[in-house]
C-alpha cells in the first residue's frame, strides 16, 4: 500500500501543469539532398519496349542507340540506366571528369554514365561493354520517343541529348557531347515522333 504523503507526491506530479518548451532546435535538417521533382512524365511517345530486349545471362535487358549512332544505352531492369560511347570510344563529353574510381579502387578514365534505382547520377568505369548486347542489334530510339521499362525511362532529343530516370528517386541524367546535367528531360508534350520503323514497331 502506498503511504498517503507518497501518493499525494505523486498524484501532484501527475496533474501538475504540462511544461512546454519553445527553444527546441527542431528536427535536424537531412544530410542527405533530395532530388528536384521530376517533370510530369510523357507517356505518348512511348515505344513498345519488346523491341528493344535481349537477354543477358538468363534475364532481358533493354538496349538502344541514339540515332547518331554516337552512344549506346540500356535499362537493366530494377538495377540501372546508362550509356556509353559506342565501339569502345572515349566518352568526350564535355565537363566530365578526367578520373573516377574503377571497382578496384584505381583512378581510370570513365567509360560510362548511369543512375541507379537510388542514389545520384554518375560518371564510372564499367569493363567491358555493358549496354552493347552480346547477340543482338540494339534498336534506334528515334528522337523524341521515350523507353520506359522496370522503373526506369530513357529518351533521345535533338536539341539535349541523351535522358534517363529513376522513377524510384526521381533522379537522372541528360548529356550529350556538349555537356552534362544532373536531371532527367523529358520529351515535351506533342513532341514530333518519328515513323515507326522495325525495331520499335
Amino acid at each position: 500500500m502506498i503511504p498517503a504523503a507518497l501518493a499525494a507526491t505523486v498524484l501532484a506530479a501527475c496533474t501538475g501543469p504540462a511544461v512546454v518548451t519553445t527553444d527546441d532546435a527542431g528536427p535536424a535538417a537531412s544530410a542527405t539532398p533530395t532530388a528536384p521533382p521530376p517533370p510530369p512524365l510523357n507517356n505518348t511517345n512511348l515505344v513498345n519496349a519488346f523491341y528493344f530486349g535481349a537477354p543477358v545471362d538468363g534475364f532481358t535487358q533493354y538496349f538502344f542507340t541514339t540515332p547518331s549512332g554516337r552512344w549506346e544505352c540500356a535499362i537493366v531492369p530494377r538495377v540501372q540506366a546508362g550509356c556509353q560511347a559506342a565501339d569502345g570510344a572515349a566518352l568526350g563529353i564535355e565537363g566530365a571528369p578526367d578520373t573516377v574510381a574503377d571497382a578496384a579502387g584505381e583512378d581510370t578514365e570513365p567509360t560510362a554514365i548511369v543512375v541507379g534505382r537510388d542514389g545520384e547520377p554518375a560518371f564510372v568505369a564499367l569493363p567491358d561493354a555493358p549496354f552493347t548486347p552480346d547477340a543482338a542489334t540494339a534498336g534506334v530510339l528515334q528522337f523524341n520517343q521515350v523507353l520506359a521499362v522496370a522503373g526506369f525511362r530513357c529518351n533521345v532529343q535533338e536539341a539535349t541529348g541523351v535522358s534517363c530516370l529513376s522513377e524510384r528517386s526521381g533522379r537522372g541524367f541528360t548529356f550529350s557531347a556538349e555537356g552534362f546535367t544532373p536531371q532527367y528531360t523529358e520529351v515535351p508534350a506533342g513532341a514530333f515522333v518519328a515513323p515507326p520503323t522495325s525495331t520499335t514497331g
